[in-house]
């Protein structure tokens, strides 16, 4: 069963426009980089996006088959 957080977490995604609001932001997980200097001249920020979407790739497809093993 696919998670839809959009739906799940509207509050998060779908802002008012109106007014600005204090939202609390439920536990998650991320994968994340972090770095400093410029990211379309450094090098290590290229090396470490590429790294990060093979990362997710990967884990995307871990998970899936996980949840259908139950």
């Amino acid at each position: 069963m696919k998670t839809d957080l959009k739906k799940k977490l509207k509050q998060l995604y779908n802002p008012s426009s109106k007014e600005v609001t204090l939202v609390e932001v439920p536990p998650m997980s991320y994968l994340i980089i972090d770095g400093m200097g410029d990211p379309n001249t450094s090098k290590e920020y290229m090396e470490s996006v590429e790294a990060l979407y093979a990362m997710s790739y990967v884990l995307k497809f871990l998970v899936k088959k996980e949840s259908r093993s139950y």
